[in-house]
């Protein structure tokens, strides 16, 4: 994801889109591919009493193996990030850091965020685990976040504008007592970990460039049980919390956008329905 260092609901112009060609399309969509198997092969290890060290460790052979690499490993320039995964736990909202010390308890949700290139291609995505006796809070949100994810799908066609997908987010998740985080976005992916355009999760409505088809992004709502603010640890520079220690839930998805509507790169589990052109 990336870092929104200004008021929300402001956009860029269109101006730095990548519209993907063809063959860049079928590049991202295996790298893609190679992504979400991560997040389903380390699935059967999110357990109690499994560090979150270990985790990374079998993502990262599992992405060696497929001849790839992670693009979170020393991703920055002034502090590289140490890590080939972001796995985040329960109040943590984004980019928390694995290690052997950090181990999963009982009742604990987590997010995993993977993010590979294969070929020179990126791919881009995350899911939320429940381990053990989740609470009905816990899976209240867990739940909601899955569905504004599935909102701001929806939204995905060519000719409207990328600001109503966090309008419709934000809309949503208000209504039902949540806040979502404005200080962290989608964006673009597939050429570069970090393309235009921003994709803002709390956004104003028919705001932001308009969808084309062969653009390529990420959405990624971070719903928060409590305030949408979030603090950094000043220690590793990266782990993002809740400001208030409440919950956080974030699920993620790469897309293409197409003649049609929209492909869901990262869907594996097929979800969503192909389309018949692409674009």
């Amino acid at each position: 994801m990336k870092i929104i260092r200004k008021l929300k609901n402001l956009f860029r112009s269109d101006m730095g889109i990548i519209l993907k060609s063809k063959d860049q399309i079928e590049g991202i969509r295996e790298s893609c591919i190679l992504a979400a198997e991560c997040l389903d092969i380390i699935t059967p290890y999110v357990k109690e009493g499994e560090s979150t060290g270990r985790l990374n460790q079998i993502i990262t052979e599992y992405i060696k193996d497929n001849d790839a690499i992670a693009a979170t490993k020393g991703y920055g320039a002034h502090n590289p990030y140490p890590a080939e995964s972001c796995i985040s736990l329960n109040d943590v909202v984004c980019h928390g850091i694995p290690d052997f010390k950090t181990i999963i308890k009982d009742g604990d949700i987590l997010n995993i965020d993977v993010t590979t290139i294969l070929d020179g291609y990126y791919g881009d995505n995350s899911r939320m685990y429940m381990v053990g006796n989740v609470s009905g809070t816990a899976k209240k949100l867990v739940e909601t976040s899955w569905n504004c994810l599935d909102i701001g799908i929806k939204q995905c066609f060519p000719g409207n504008r990328v600001g109503n997908i966090g309008y419709e987010i934000e809309k949503y998740a208000e209504s039902l007592g949540y806040s979502v985080v404005f200080e962290f976005c989608g964006h673009g992916v597939g050429i570069r970990f970090h393309e235009e355009p921003e994709v803002a999760h709390a956004a104003d409505k028919d705001t932001g460039p308009i969808m084309k088809p062969g653009m390529t992004f990420t959405i990624e709502p971070m719903i928060n049980e409590g305030k949408a603010r979030t603090k950094v640890d000043k220690q590793d520079g990266w782990t993002a919390r809740t400001i208030d220690g409440k919950l956080s839930a974030q699920w993620e998805h790469t897309l293409l956008i197409t003649k049609e509507g929209v492909e869901v790169l990262t869907d594996i589990q097929d979800h969503y329905p192909k389309p018949l052109k692409l674009i």
